[in-house]
């Protein structure tokens, strides 16, 4: 479907939110899900496959969704170019989402850019009327970005940069090694052995866990079979099957 920018913002020097005018997506997303983003004109073919990126923010109401990409290579550099009033192909929302869990202190965890579902998730939540922790984990403090967008939602939001230029020094998970207890259900993204880390410590405190898996996308739609990722039963699709999974259905050594 074709849909209408409303604004592509820079928020680092690498890192932009592009927000698009799209009602039907708008309407049906669910935090966890994914678009797949052509991002070249209709008179074009390269890049030719589609960029799969997490929907960051979402308002029905207003109907529009927020993508939040970080440029590295040709495809998003050709999206950073794109200017108010610019038609955009989407397919979606795509995939499973995370699952909203009642009567457990929901925190969130994202490490880079695996921030951007969880604004999404931290939104849905406060209208819920849960009120999440979030820990955001980056290397360096320029590349912290949305955690002004938590606070405003009246979350709590604690940061861990690697070079310690912001919050703590350290990974997130060490932020997480002090917060997580029994009573928590955790949603986390971001690189594999950061979703690794934080599953031992969820075994360790009896918190639930559910992470949404970043792989590279042919499809989108469970055809081309290269997301694929180990499960104790065999290969899921993160695409379809996923990208969120409960962290006992996937193998995070993988």
């Amino acid at each position: 479907m074709l849909t209408t920018v409303r604004k592509n913002t820079m928020l680092t020097d690498r890192i932009y939110r592009l927000t698009l005018s799209a009602p039907q997506v708008a309407a049906d997303a669910q935090p966890g899900q994914f678009v797949h983003v052509r991002t070249v004109p209709p008179t074009s073919w390269d890049p030719f496959l589609r960029r799969p990126l997490s929907i960051h923010d979402c308002s029905r109401e207003e109907g529009i969704i927020a993508l939040l990409y970080e440029v590295v290579g040709r495809g998003t550099t050709l999206l950073s170019r794109l200017r108010p009033g610019d038609e955009v192909d989407l397919l979606g929302p795509l995939g499973r989402g995370f699952t909203l869990v009642p009567d457990r202190r929901p925190v969130l965890v994202g490490g880079g850019l695996g921030l951007a579902p969880l604004l999404f998730l931290a939104r849905r939540l406060r209208e819920a009327r849960q009120r999440p922790v979030v820990l955001v984990g980056c290397r360096r403090g320029s590349d912290v970005v949305a955690i002004d967008d938590f606070a405003a939602l009246d979350c709590k939001v604690e940061v861990a940069t690697e070079d310690g230029s912001l919050g703590c020094k350290g990974m997130v998970t060490t932020l997480a090694e002090k917060h997580l207890e029994c009573e928590d259900a955790v949603y986390a993204c971001g690189p594999r052995p950061m979703l690794a880390a934080i599953a031992g410590l969820c075994r360790g405190a009896g918190a639930l866990l559910q992470v949404s898996l970043e792989e590279k996308m042919g499809c989108g739609i469970g055809a081309c079979l290269v997301c694929a990722c180990p499960t104790p039963k065999g290969y899921a699709r993160v695409c379809t099957d996923g990208p969120v999974f409960w962290a006992e259905e996937v193998d995070l050594r993988g």
